[in-house]
Formats: structure tokens, C-alpha cells, sequence
């Protein structure tokens, strides 16, 4: 029974971000980088840290139980805080990346928005946390011995696992918010996310009452999942078109905000799957010919059923379904 529980706790721990990697980290360069630069500072925020309680514990007296009772609280706060810390760092280090590439890039646009940049590091992040929450523990649960032979709860691993999943997922969520509060200014968003780390943190002491703990941490990632859908530009609309399967208009990719009238059209031979997303690029595509002149290329104006659909020389139709995050 040890190997069907190491592999169900493994991917019970890290199915979820797991996938998150493969489908929208592991195509880009870029993600990846950011992602392990993430890891590694998380990895860092956590050497500090267990050095100063090394140096505490070995300063202290064992004997003493109210002391070493009164450390483990002070070792929990003072690594939430390190990591919160190393995590306004992180986003600083990116701000200044982003304006380098910025600098750097031919049209002015950043290959990285930083709400995709706020998600990378915070699944950066919660991998690294998981992984040392999980991996001794995936180590003893391949044997010898048996789970609960003296008393104790059989679902001690199972519990271990969903506890990890939880923290992964609320540091990917923590990451979107913390980098939001940080880019508007809403330093309430940034104490949110310290006062949620520090609360899911204290859960763990109520480990023996699994329900107790595991419980109120769901709920908070489920808290914590709505703000950040919301922080960036979810609605219930999007929500209904992913849910249906439906095609949106948001597919349609956006032109550069500073692209030169010489170069070709942002919308040339990106016909996005759906007809309704394929209308909107066909249309932005003949706005953009008439605002800055014919692509040497000449393509052809919409047909007439375009036209009829929207109204020549206005986008306001589009305008009323494409999220804020897309108009340009």
C-alpha cells in the first residue's frame, strides 16, 4: 500500500500546479524564467529564515516548553514576513526588468504583461513551497511502517497533501494580488495578502484537528481565487464563455500601442478559431488600414456582412465585449 499512497499524496500535492505548469508556463522561455527566479527567491526567503531559528533553538534551553513554544510562534512569523519581504523584492526586480525590455523592444510593447508576470512568480513560489512541505514527507510514506498503527490518524499523509495543494494555489493567488496592490498603489491588497499568509500559517497549528485547519483554508483560497480572478479582469462573463466552451472576442489579439503606419497590420494571418472572434479581428484589421494607409500587401475590405453587422467607422460595437485589459 506505501507506492499507492506515495503516487495519490504526490499528485494530489501537485496535480494541480502541475498542470497550470504544462498549459500555460512550460510554452514560454520567458515564464519559465520567471517562474524559477521565483522559486529562488522563495528558496532564499527560506535559508534566512531557518538559519535565525537554528540559531534560536541552539541558544535556547530544550527543556523549557513555554520557550520552545514561544520560538516555533516566532519562527512562523518571522518566515511569513521574510517571505513577503523577498516577495516585494521579486516584483521590484521585475519592474525593472519589464522597463528594460521595454527599452529594448522594437514597437514598445513588453512580450509580458506583469499580470502574467504577478502569476508566474506567485506558481513559482507555491512549487517551491510545496515541494519542501511534501517531499519528506512522500519520502516516509514509501516505508517501512504503516500510517496510524499506534493510534494515530490514518489520514495523516492525505491531510499533508491538501494542506500543500492549498498553499500552492493561495501563493499563486497571493502573487496576483500582491503584485496589483503593489503596481496601483493599494498598499490594503499588500496587507491583505501578509494577513492571509499569516492566518493560513497559524491553521497549521491545529494540524491534529484536520478539519479545523484544512476547512478555513479552503475557504480562503476560494476568497482569495475571486479577488484575483476579479484584479485580473475576470467577469462573470468570461467565466459563462469559458464554462460554454464559447469563443470571445478577447482572443483577438491587440495592436502595439506605439506601431509605425510603415509596418504591416497586427492583425495579418492571426485568424483566431470562432466566428464571432474572427469578425472582431476583420474588423479591427480594415480600421487599422483606414487609420494608417494600405499595407503594401493589399488586403481586401470586410465583406458586405461585416459592414451590415457593424457599422463602418465605429468600433463601438466590439468596444462593448472586449475586456478593458485588451483595448488598446
Amino acid at each position: 500500500m506505501t507506492l499507492p499512497v506515495f503516487f495519490g499524496c504526490a499528485f494530489v500535492a501537485f496535480g494541480p500546479a502541475l498542470a497550470l505548469f504544462l498549459l500555460t508556463v512550460v510554452g514560454e522561455p520567458l515564464r519559465v524564467i520567471i517562474l524559477i527566479a521565483g522559486a529562488f527567491f522563495w528558496l532564499v526567503s527560506l535559508l534566512l529564515s531557518s538559519l535565525v531559528w537554528f540559531v534560536a533553538a541552539k541558544a535556547s534551553d530544550p527543556a523549557d516548553q513555554a520557550l520552545q513554544r514561544g520560538l516555533l510562534v516566532f519562527g512562523v512569523l518571522f518566515s511569513v514576513a521574510l517571505q513577503e519581504a523577498f516577495r516585494l523584492l521579486y516584483y521590484k526586480l521585475l519592474r525593472k526588468a519589464m522597463e528594460g525590455l521595454l527599452a529594448l523592444s522594437e514597437d514598445g510593447c513588453s512580450p509580458i504583461s506583469i499580470q502574467q508576470m504577478a502569476y508566474v512568480a506567485g506558481l513559482g513560489f507555491g512549487l517551491m513551497s510545496g515541494a519542501f512541505a511534501m517531499i519528506n514527507l512522500l519520502a516516509d510514506s514509501l516505508g517501512p511502517g504503516i500510517v496510524g498503527i499506534q493510534g494515530d490518524s490514518q489520514l495523516y499523509f492525505l491531510t499533508s497533501a491538501f494542506m500543500t495543494l492549498v498553499l500552492i494555489l493561495l501563493h499563486t493567488f497571493w502573487g496576483i494580488i500582491f503584485f496589483h496592490g503593489c503596481e496601483t498603489r493599494r498598499w490594503g491588497e499588500v496587507a491583505a495578502v501578509v494577513l492571509c499568509h499569516l492566518a493560513v500559517s497559524a491553521l497549521t497549528f491545529w494540524n491534529p484537528v484536520y478539519l479545523g485547519s484544512l476547512l478555513p483554508a479552503y475557504l480562503l483560497m476560494v476568497a482569495m481565487a475571486v479577488w484575483a480572478y476579479h484584479l485580473s479582469g475576470g467577469s462573470k462573463k468570461n467565466l459563462q464563455h469559458f464554462l460554454l466552451c464559447e469563443c470571445h472576442p478577447s482572443s483577438c489579439p491587440r495592436p502595439p500601442r506605439s506601431h509605425s503606419p510603415l509596418g504591416s497590420c497586427p492583425w495579418d494571418n492571426t485568424p483566431p478559431p470562432g466566428q464571432l472572434a474572427q469578425l472582431c479581428c476583420q474588423v479591427l484589421h480594415s480600421h487599422y488600414h483606414r487609420a494608417y494607409g494600405p499595407h503594401p500587401r493589399q488586403d481586401p475590405e470586410p465583406s458586405a456582412t461585416l459592414q451590415g453587422e457593424l457599422a463602418p467607422g465605429s468600433l463601438e460595437g466590439i468596444w462593448m465585449i472586449v475586456p478593458l485589459e485588451t483595448r488598446g
